[in-house]
C-alpha cells in the first residue's frame, strides 16, 4: 500500500473554489480500482488549509490517479489556488483499512 497526508494551504480568496473544486472529486477518486481510502478535510481553526488522507494499492495506482486528465490539469493550475505547494508526508500503514474499503 501507498498512503499520504498531505495538506494545501489555500490563497483565502480561493479557499472556496478549491473546496467545490475537490469535493467534486472525492466520489470519482474513491471509485477508482486502486483506491483504498480517500479523505478530503477543512481545518477547523483555518478554513484555508485543507487536509487530504489518501490511501493506494500502491505507487502505480496512485500515479494512475494522478495521470488522469483533470488531475493533471489541476497539478498545472495548482498554484492558482494556493500560497505554497503541497506538503506531503509519505505514511506508513500500521493498521489495515477501513472496512467499508477493505
Amino acid at each position: 500500500m501507498y498512503g499520504f497526508i498531505l495538506h494545501a494551504h489555500t490563497r483565502p480568496e480561493q479557499a472556496e473554489a478549491f473546496e467545490q473544486l475537490f469535493r467534486a472529486y472525492v466520489e470519482p477518486s474513491r471509485a477508482e480500482p486502486g483506491c483504498i481510502e480517500y479523505h478530503m478535510l477543512r481545518d477547523a481553526q483555518d478554513p484555508t488549509l485543507f487536509i487530504f488522507y489518501e490511501v493506494w494499492a500502491s505507487p502505480e495506482a496512485f500515479a494512475e490517479h494522478t495521470a488522469l486528465p483533470h488531475m493533471r490539469e489541476f497539478h498545472d493550475q495548482r498554484m492558482d489556488y494556493l500560497r505554497r505547494d503541497f506538503e506531503i508526508r509519505e505514511i506508513e500503514m500500521l493498521s489495515p483499512a477501513s472496512a467499508a474499503r477493505a
